[in-house]
């Protein structure tokens, strides 16, 4: 059977939302606050320092409000015996699908906001040219489930793997 490309069923954890948030508040904050710092040193800072430095802060906080929310409506993802499917973005979305028989490797990561948060990202590594399907705000205890239960498929599976 050939998989579909089709809407996977099972949303991330709603705690993504809170990853998403941090990640963007982070990324902005390191944007921001050195204009921010340039701007308070400049004895008389020209008019379009002050614009830049609004514009970075209107442009981070509509980002950081906005983006999130959004992802996590669009963020998707599915198993069953013959692929995994994912669907990821939110400006740009992108629908994956990775047949069993093409798996190469399974790993979770987890950076810092994800571990205080109990979340991972399951990677399933393909001979893709479009690199591997990425499941990003799992809760952990579920991402270790899918790593087995995928492990366990792969193993099973007839196929080259490439």
């Amino acid at each position: 059977m050939t998989p579909q490309l089709r809407t996977p069923r099972h949303q991330v954890s709603p705690k993504s939302v809170l990853l998403w948030t941090m990640q963007a508040a982070v990324f902005w904050l390191v944007l921001f606050v050195p204009q921010l710092i340039v701007f308070l040193l400049v004895s008389n800072p020209p008019t379009w320092e002050l614009a830049l430095l609004v514009a970075t802060g209107v442009i981070g906080v509509v980002h950081t409000a906005v983006e999130p929310s959004w992802r996590y409506r669009v963020h998707r993802w599915e198993t069953t015996p013959d692929a995994v499917y994912t669907l990821s973005g939110w400006l740009n979305q992108e629908w994956r699908v990775a047949p069993v028989s093409r798996i190469q490797t399974i790993d979770t990561k987890r950076g810092p906001f994800q571990q205080m948060l109990g979340l991972s990202t399951v990677t399933v590594t393909t001979a893709s040219a479009a690199g591997p399907v990425e499941i990003e705000g799992l809760e952990h205890e579920l991402a270790q489930r899918l790593v087995v239960e995928l492990t366990n498929t792969t193993q099973a599976t007839p196929g080259d793997a490439t």
